[in-house]
């Protein structure tokens, strides 16, 4: 299983903290939301709602294009992208309050369906990129009095996860939802004990 992240002064990342990247509380999640919402910060709102519910890795987050979540026009209420990482399809949810979002963003850039959803505005490259990602992310997290170093781009991914296992047991639902391949994958992701997850999956299975 993965190391909670710890930190040590004699590692070379000199205190640095390392290890798996906690996910967001819920009372974390509405802090933020409501700093960006009173803010106005429209793409950032977007991007941290579509974050969370996505559960996508950041390079398939940040690569994401208007079709991809408004196919036909309204943004959709469910989404399929394929994952680089893996090259299989995962597919995710899309709540009203991120449709709301992405929604307005959309309007708000007048973005067509070809374009990326989040552009760059760097003119060389055509979306975000993963590292202007992580930057916004401790962005996020430093807004509500977090320690910015302990939060990352896996947080985003992990957060609604966990939630989702926190309240229903239900490792292969999560395992879904994350695209991995295998169970011990989700099993290490969220930082649950393997006899635990798999006494569960085989509840689950009956």
């Amino acid at each position: 299983m993965e190391k909670v992240a710890t930190t040590s002064a004699s590692a070379p990342n000199n205190g640095v903290l390392r290890g798996r990247k906690p996910p967001l509380k819920s009372q974390e999640i509405w802090a933020i939301r409501v700093r960006l919402q009173i803010a106005r910060r429209a793409r950032d709102l977007a991007l941290f709602n579509l974050a969370i519910d996505s559960k996508l890795r950041g390079c398939d987050l940040v690569a994401l294009k208007v079709r991809d979540v408004a196919p036909s026009g309204p943004v959709a209420s469910r989404a399929i992208v394929m994952q680089r990482k893996t090259a299989r399809p995962v597919q995710f949810e899309l709540t009203a309050q991120t449709r709301d979002a992405v929604s307005a963003w959309i309007a708000a850039r007048r973005l067509r369906q070809d374009q990326h959803l989040f552009p760059s505005r760097i003119a060389s490259s055509p979306h975000l990129s993963t590292r202007q990602y992580a930057r916004i992310v401790r962005r996020w997290v430093a807004s509500i009095g977090l320690e910015p170093s302990v939060y990352g781009t896996h947080t985003m991914r992990r957060t609604k996860a966990t939630l989702i296992y926190r309240r229903t047991r239900n490792i292969r639902a999560v395992q879904l939802l994350l695209g991995h391949t295998k169970l011990e994958s989700t099993v290490r992701y969220l930082g649950i004990e393997v006899d635990d997850a798999l006494e569960i999956s085989e509840q689950t299975d009956a």
